[in-house]
């Protein structure tokens, strides 16, 4: 299973994808899954543009990316509005963007609020950037933490799709009960 990460924004959308093998040497008997190869990076746009130009540049590399990468399930961090009112609209416009590209590239899209990719990756809902960061060099077995913070969270939102339903489709599929 591929999984494609998205940190949405204007400035900087944060991409992460995490790939899992099967694990056939499972001790309960049966083959589970673990996480296997890792890529990360940012689309960066700059502010000397207008906003549709900036748009579009993060269509025509999404295009590039998903087209690259071929994920089978992307995992969408939810517009979450908390104290920055100045960010919500043009990070809703890169969602607008990133949503129609799923769309037509026909992958389903899972959502997660910041806390609910914390809690997922740490166990802790309320963890800091630092904490996340150091979860995903153990969970995914990376040499170096992976940077800058926007594409690390979206490695995160890829491990939080696969701890929240990916798991139980694996389940599923070795015909176990849940």
């Amino acid at each position: 299973m591929r999984i494609l990460g998205i940190d949405p924004g204007l400035g900087r959308v944060g991409f992460g994808l995490v790939e899992t093998v099967r694990d056939t040497n499972c001790s309960a008997g049966w083959a589970g899954e673990e996480f296997g190869a890792c890529q990360w990076g940012i689309i960066a746009t700059t502010k000397d543009k207008s906003d549709g130009a900036r748009l579009q540049e993060i269509h025509d590399d999404l295009t590039q990316v998903l087209e690259q990468l071929r994920p089978d399930v992307v995992s969408l961090e939810r517009l979450f509005y908390f104290r920055n009112n100045t960010t919500i609209i043009p990070v809703a416009q890169a969602r607008g963007v990133i949503l129609m590209l799923t769309h037509r590239f026909n992958l389903p899209v899972y959502e997660y609020t910041p806390m609910q990719v914390k809690q997922a990756v740490t166990g802790y809902g309320k963890a800091e950037k630092a904490e996340v960061q150091e979860a995903l060099i153990q969970l995914l077995k990376l040499d170096k933490k992976p940077t800058p913070d926007d594409a690390a969270d979206g490695l995160a939102l890829a491990v939080c799709y696969y701890n929240q339903v990916g798991r139980l489709q694996v389940l599923q599929g070795a015909g176990r009960a849940l």
